[in-house]
């Protein structure tokens, strides 16, 4: 499992967009890297051999709707299901529009994440223009 090796290496990333969906069974995405969120200021890992991509937050960003999971006895940082369909809508452009879209109809479809969870993360994230009209097509 790469994910538990890069976050035994890196006890302060948290596994967010596509591994994040991955690991909570939204979509039929497989990624190829493991994708880590760190803070803005935090110093890039040295992760030899691991194949990851790592993308910054900030502040509360870091923190907001992020849970932990035990896997084979390492505690993993993981964002939350909708928090992880809000990160996708809003790195749209570097995994795709389909993915974020694929994203939010599966996590409601399996119930993994509603609508009223969705919308105030998004609020939370500064999100909440781009998200809104893909959630009011797929409510109506």
């Amino acid at each position: 499992m790469t994910i538990v090796m890069v976050s035994k290496r890196v006890p302060h990333a948290v596994v967010c967009l596509l591994t994040a969906l991955h690991m909570h069974g939204i979509g039929t995405q497989a990624p190829k890297a493991v994708w880590i969120a760190l803070d803005r200021k935090a110093r890039k890992p040295r992760l030899s051999g691991l194949p990851v991509r790592i993308v910054r937050f900030s502040g509360r960003m870091l923190t907001h709707a992020v849970v932990t999971q035990e896997v084979l006895g390492v505690t993993i940082l993981i964002t939350s299901p909708a928090r992880t369909v809000v990160d996708c809508f809003r790195y749209r452009r570097k995994i795709g529009l389909d993915v974020a879209l694929e994203a939010l109809r599966d996590s409601i479809r399996s119930r993994q994440a509603t609508v009223d969870e969705i919308t105030r993360i998004a609020g939370v994230c500064r999100a909440r223009t781009v998200v809104m009209p893909y959630l009011q097509s797929l409510v109506a």
